[in-house]
């Protein structure tokens, strides 16, 4: 893979070589123009010097060969040619003898023409009776413009090169804070989740650090947490799998109803380490990533009716549900296995804490895009300072027989899902509240 620093430094890099051409090509042709220009200024200059001059000498000879002139003698600066003509094309004067081929001069202003197989440039000043030609060969104009440009080149060239390594530099030194978050990221022992600090940092990068710290953050709790599960669970299914242990040896030492007693017992136990097994996977499955979506999509009422049908089998003929005559049937906006899970538990735990026959109330009802389910028992309540630890795990109060998951399992979900969990203690028992969001029809 390609380096960071290396691919800012191409394509930044390859932008600034495109904006340098396009602006040293602009230049150079507009310099070009300007060059040409000034030359073409020469010949005009250099044809009216002529023509002054030729009014101040003797009178030329009006045929014949003409009369040669030096370029001093006519003020022509050196490599342009000169020549005076008539105007019936007799040539009266010049100041070279090469070209030997005469200058057009026929055509006033400038003009281009071939002399002697090679391009000239001329110019032509009609004054009086006499035509002024000055010219200059095509090719000195080109060597001369490009002897220019080559000079105005450089500077551009080493002013681009100048700028790549300063910009290589900079990125350097830019990515710097980078480099420095690399080296503490590997100085870190594999196990460390203490968060980094690095001063000073570019504001641009401090979401990163941010971001970086809040990850080991969460990483911190997550341990945290397994290793409390762990720990929890080792010493939550210790105890039953001892009493298992126990009522078996006693069944084997016994007979009669003695033994029976105590495979029942060792069966019971049997059933709680099972049910405390499949709670601690479900705590797992609803803290972690892992996705419950399966499609099925559930109305409230549904979502009802499945619960009570999964709680406590032998007891959910003491439920009592209490639906409204009008209720939204927009399916619960969360997975239904979840949605079903949460409101077993809270029924399990009320007929758990429901003396004797006593019945358990379900209600619900929706106000808007949610539903609220409503549990109440009639045991004897919870102390209003145990409140803040129902949904802790593992935690029971002296009367519970549960494994303590159950509530755990139900704030799990409410945090997942983005649910709300209320608890009300009375005298007569304790009130749960419910709510879910359902989906916009």
């Amino acid at each position: 893979m390609m380096s960071l620093r290396l691919r800012l430094s191409l394509t930044l890099g390859a932008a600034f070589a495109l904006i340098w051409a396009l602006a040293a090509a602009w230049m150079l042709s507009d310099l070009r123009n300007q060059m040409m220009f000034s030359l073409d200024q020469r010949l005009v200059a250099s044809a009216r010097m002529v023509a002054g001059l030729m009014e101040q000498l003797p009178a030329l000879p009006s045929k014949g060969e003409g009369t040669h002139f030096s370029a001093e003698q006519l003020n022509v600066p050196g490599g342009m040619a000169c020549q005076v003509s008539s105007l019936r094309g007799e040539i009266l004067a010049r100041s070279h003898t090469d070209p030997q081929q005469t200058l057009e001069a026929e055509k006033m202003g400038f003009h281009d023409q071939m002399i002697d197989g090679a391009p000239w440039r001329s110019f032509t000043l009609a004054r009086g009776d006499l035509r002024i030609t000055t010219a200059d060969r095509q090719i000195e104009r080109e060597a001369l413009n490009m002897s220019i440009l080559l000079a105005a080149s450089v500077p551009v060239g080493v002013a681009l090169l100048g700028c790549l390594c300063l910009l290589w530099l900079g990125i350097g030194q830019g990515l710097a804070p980078l480099n420095r978050m690399r080296d503490a990221l590997m100085r870190r022992s594999a196990d460390s989740l203490e968060p980094l600090q690095i001063q000073p940092l570019p504001s641009e990068l401090q979401p990163l650090l941010d971001t970086q710290n809040q990850l080991f953050q969460r990483i911190g709790k997550t341990i945290e947490r397994e290793r409390r599960l762990t720990g929890d669970a080792a010493h939550e299914l210790r105890s039953p799998l001892t009493a298992i242990k126990t009522h078996l040896q006693v069944a084997r030492m016994t007979d009669g109803a003695a033994r029976d007693q105590s495979l029942a017992r060792a069966e019971e136990g049997a059933d709680r380490l099972h049910r405390t097994l499949e709670q601690l996977l479900l705590l797992a499955r609803v803290e972690g990533s892992l996705s419950f979506d399966d499609g099925v999509q559930c109305s409230a009422e549904q979502v009802a009716k499945l619960a009570i049908q999964d709680a406590a089998s032998g007891d959910r003929q003491r439920i009592k549900f209490q639906m409204p005559p009008k209720i939204s049937h927009a399916p619960v906006q969360m997975p239904a296995v979840l949605s079903i899970a949460a409101l077993r538990n809270l029924l399990d735990n009320a007929l758990r804490h429901t003396p004797g026959d006593g019945a358990v109330e379900l209600s619900l009802q929706t106000t808007g895009n949610r539903v609220q389910f409503v549990v109440r028992d009639h045991g004897p309540g919870i102390a209003e300072d145990d409140l803040q630890h129902l949904t802790q795990r593992f935690w029971r109060n002296g009367q519970s027989t549960g494994c303590g998951l159950g509530l755990a399992i139900v704030q799990a979900i409410v945090q997942r899902c983005g649910c709300t969990l209320h608890f009300d203690s009375r005298p007569d028992g304790l009130r749960v509240e419910l709510t879910m969001p359902l989906q916009p029809i």
